[in-house]
């Protein structure tokens, strides 16, 4: 999600055609590899982690120990490769000891909660991709964060009215995150009539819209307290890909884990 921090300048036609060719050529990577599914998926999640971690360093300007963190990262992600056990206890249990072998060594927990942030959510997408029916539960959880990115984008800009987080993030509104919320609802709700997903899981759509604006926000505040506009500068037109996943980090853990719970009800 773009930074909505900082007033953004009229977008000039060059930097419009940017925006809009590196934004079809990510959507297209992506729903191939979700499509495809097994190594294609793990590589692409696993590359946008381990690049996920690298801006979050800058974020929490924590540079010395990035790229031992990155390594860190790198031991789980492998595990959970379909090559090797694939998203599981195991996959989970190496986060974890990511996370505090670079608490040791940074003796705090700004670095480490990166690999936490970077982690899980590839670890949620993984298990959704390899459950039954993983390729409709990857897609609907994608695509909940996309529906209300587009509802709160127009319910806030149709109705405005009182800010959701005006310190962290002026230009949202409570309007917005009503809309983002029934537009997850409706998407949940095709996804049951059209493609069986379970009931349970449609209606959850607007906790998880709900969610997604907290994940935005969040990293809103984070680059408001590190003074940036963007959180690095991979994408084109587009900034880094923690301005892109921030909405996705906590839907894909607590969709992975509702789905995990639901299978041993």
């Amino acid at each position: 999600m773009a930074d909505d921090n900082i007033a953004p300048k009229p977008p000039r036609k060059n930097d419009l055609a940017l925006r809009t060719i590196s934004g079809i050529a990510m959507v297209a990577i992506a729903a191939t590899a979700l499509y495809l599914g097994g190594n294609a998926f793990w590589f692409l999640l696993a590359v946008g982690a381990v690049a996920m971690q690298y801006e979050w360093a800058g974020l929490v300007q924590r540079i010395k120990n990035r790229k031992l963190s990155m390594l860190a990262l790198f031991v789980p992600l492998s595990i959970m490769s379909p090559l090797a056990d694939g998203p599981g206890f195991l996959g989970l249990g190496l986060i974890v000891a990511a996370f505090l072998f670079v608490c040791v060594v940074e003796r705090g927990t700004a670095l480490a909660s990166g690999l936490l942030y970077a982690g899980l959510p590839v670890l949620g997408l993984l298990y959704l991709r390899n459950s039954e029916d993983g390729l409709i539960l990857a897609f609907w959880a994608m695509a909940i964060v996309w529906a209300t990115d587009i509802g709160a984008y127009f319910a806030g800009r149709t109705i405005g009215g009182a800010k959701l987080a005006p310190a962290i993030s002026p230009n949202k509104t409570w309007a917005g995150l009503i809309g983002g919320m029934v537009a997850a609802l409706v998407t949940g709700m095709l996804f049951h009539h059209y493609l069986a997903l379970p009931f349970i899981l449609a209606i959850s759509s607007p906790v998880l819209a709900a969610l997604a604006q907290c994940g935005d926000l969040l990293e809103s505040g984070m680059k408001r307290q590190a003074g940036l506009k963007d959180s690095g500068d991979l994408i084109p037109g587009h900034g880094g890909i923690l301005d892109r996943v921030d909405g996705l980090v906590p839907v894909a853990i607590v969709a992975g884990l509702t789905v995990a719970v639901l299978r041993y009800i």
